[in-house]
């Protein structure tokens, strides 16, 4: 990567972090705190748990669409805007539902694919995977952090203090978006990066990619109802809440090393299935275990280091799988609303989780997690693997424009390991999806811009 695409890449996977930094760091200590709040109930406090998720599922795309038409930057200075006014709300709220305002408000600063679609302006088509790689550590990494820190940073300033924290950080984004991230020199669309109106309906009817839809969803349902009262649980084993991170930080650290070789196993070994079946029954084990042993501490943190282990390890391959299931150049529009199914899981994680505790108690939200996860097995044991096919963009330049675009895709099938081929020229590249063990190369570089 030039120094520019390295600096600019750096700038937004900060922007993003910290953003999914304050959304996350309420998440191990607002089901303790909110309770106590003027009108709170059971389900109310797991609405706000998870109300950010509805209008981040609700506004993410359209607001990437819209950063097409009038900028990237405006896009993304008022998503932090919101977040900000959102941030503040829910610090001065006096009541549970002015705690749900906010974070409402926080989830409708929705600026994903907006960050995504200004990562792939300024990079190159070649090195643009490093830049979108960039951002998902980011977030991996800011979910960690939020554990960690989360707990004994509410001990200090309190949850009002968390929420002004977090405003801080949005204002720390801004600062990020002005000073370190450049203009691009023009914006266009990148249909691997970023949603295209006209593909979503062919995405939303695709078998294979409903199912992962379906997936991801269903983990973070899982994942979000496990804290409306997860908690709870580890106060009342005797834990004080400020120590909650002694139980966090090595489950965290476990579980990164941990997932590592299951990585391995399906990206190289070809054990896709395997994999996938056996996290999400042992995800459904592990829920049972926190049903039958939420007040055993040590029992607790093997469960949560289970448990992250396969959260880490399927946020990682369940969106390789959508790359590999999506047409050539709908990938963009494939993430996008794989992405908004797993903030509406989060939605319903929230409320669900939330009317099960009013209603049964609090060890039955961990029944919720296992039942969820039983559904989800029965889905996975039938889905459908993707070919392990590559995506390649090949540039074609200003004289793309004159190309008769049947044949030139049907040419460059032609080329042995060129699997589909989408002509955008609009954007003056083919997107291609191949088997990197077949292709020709040399072959394929002959209809590069400069051989055409």
């Amino acid at each position: 990567m030039l120094a520019s695409e390295r600096r600019a890449a750096a700038g937004l996977a900060a922007i993003f972090s910290t953003r999914m930094l304050g959304l996350f760091m309420v998440l191990p200590v607002l089901a303790l705190y909110a309770h106590d709040l003027p009108g709170a109930t059971p389900l109310l406090v797991g609405l706000a748990i998870g109300a950010y998720g509805l209008t981040q599922a609700l506004f993410q795309i359209p607001l990437g669409l819209l950063s097409d038409r009038i900028g990237r930057k405006p896009v993304i200075y008022g998503g932090l805007l919101l977040f900000l006014i959102g941030s503040l709300v829910a610090a001065l709220a006096d009541s549970i539902y002015g705690v749900i305002l906010g974070r409402v408000l926080q989830g409708s600063g929705a600026i994903a694919a907006a960050i995504i679609a200004l990562t792939a302006d300024l990079t190159r088509d070649a090195v643009r995977t490093k830049g979108m790689a960039a951002i998902g550590i980011s977030v991996a990494l800011s979910f960690a952090a939020a554990l960690v820190v989360g707990p004994p940073l509410t001990g200090l300033i309190g949850i009002s203090g968390l929420f002004w924290l977090t405003a801080l950080l949005a204002l720390a984004g801004m600062l990020l978006l002005a000073q370190m991230v450049p203009d691009p020199e023009h914006s266009k669309v990148h249909r691997d990066a970023q949603p295209v109106l006209d593909q979503l309906a062919g995405v939303v009817h695709d078998p294979t990619l409903i199912r992962l839809d379906l997936a991801i969803f269903m983990l973070h349902l899982t994942m979000v109802s496990l804290f409306v009262v997860l908690p709870l649980s580890l106060r009342e084993a005797g834990l004080p809440v400020t120590e909650h991170w002694t139980l966090y930080l090595p489950a965290v650290l476990v579980a990164i090393l941990a997932m590592v070789p299951f990585i391995v196993l399906a990206e190289r070994r070809g054990q896709v299935r395997s994999v996938l079946i056996g996290s999400v029954a042992t995800l459904a084990l592990s829920m049972l275990g926190f049903y039958l042993f939420n007040q055993t501490l040590w029992l607790v943190g093997v469960l949560l280091a289970v448990v992250f282990t396969i959260f880490n390890l399927l946020e990682a391959v369940l969106p390789s799988l959508v790359s590999k299931a999506a047409p050539a150049g709908t990938k963009g529009t494939a993430m996008g609303v794989f992405s908004s199914s797993q903030f509406v899981g989060a939605f319903l994680g929230g409320l669900l989780g939330g009317l099960a505790h009013e209603q049964f108690g609090v060890a039955s939200v961990y029944l919720v997690g296992m039942l969820t996860a039983l559904v989800w097995l029965r889905l996975a044991w039938s889905l459908p693997i993707p070919e392990n096919l590559s995506r390649h963009v090949l540039t074609l330049g200003a004289s793309g424009a004159m190309l008769d675009v049947s044949s030139l895709e049907q040419r460059l099938l032609a080329v042995p390991g060129v699997k589909e081929a989408v002509i955008a020229l609009d954007e003056g590249v083919a997107y291609l999806k191949v088997d990197s063990r077949q292709l020709d190369w040399a072959r394929l570089q002959t209809f590069s811009a400069a051989r055409i």
